[in-house]
């Protein structure tokens, strides 16, 4: 999708008015998946349209077909990045993700790792088995509600070991604050 100055400049004035910067930079690298946590508010996903858009960075992120197939709407969510994916596909989410970036030129692909705006025990480790799947690294990006910005972090390559990278991301993510919550972090063994 070619560039959009005004959706540039309109994310850009919509961090400025809410007071929120960003920092960091995307790294160069064609296909990836990025995280985004901790994930406390619906406030995240204005918060994170209007960098994403104030960047000119195309995510992509999964949604559900039946969303797809309502014409304005779907238009303009496909335009926006979001692919449909089918929940009774035998191979599954993972698979339906996993295939799409391996397939891809070019495709970074956006979830929130606990699944839900609500503070979890856990996340699920669908992105992991997606960036494992794809062979492909992973990206942190972080709210951070305290100093009200959003950043990106270094790309975290996997080992075989699910339990020990995920802990791994999850300390990283020590310092920054959530609206409602933190990151759930890891115990000291994992």
């Amino acid at each position: 999708m070619p560039r959009n100055r005004f959706v540039e400049g309109l994310g850009r004035a919509i961090m400025r008015l809410f007071g929120w910067r960003m920092v960091g930079g995307f790294p160069d690298i064609p296909r990836l998946v990025l995280i985004a946590a901790p994930h406390s508010s619906n406030w995240d996903g204005l918060l994170g349209f209007a960098a994403k858009f104030g960047m000119g960075v195309r995510l992509s992120i999964l949604g559900k077909d039946s969303l797809l197939r309502i014409p304005l709407l779907g238009a303009l969510l496909r335009r926006h990045g979001v692919i449909p994916v089918d929940r009774s596909a035998p191979h599954g989410v993972v698979g339906q993700a996993s295939d799409a970036i391996r397939n891809a030129d070019r495709m970074w692909y956006a979830i929130a790792p606990e699944g839900t705006r609500k503070w979890v025990e856990r996340w699920k480790p669908g992105f992991w088995h997606i960036a494992r799947n794809a062979g492909v690294p992973v990206v942190p990006a972080y709210f951070d509600y305290a100093n009200k910005v959003i950043g990106i972090g270094p790309p975290f390559e996997l080992t075989d070991d699910m339990q020990a990278d995920i802990a791994r991301i999850q300390r990283w993510y020590r310092p920054f604050k959530g609206r409602n919550h933190d990151v759930i972090q890891p115990t000291e063994s994992a």
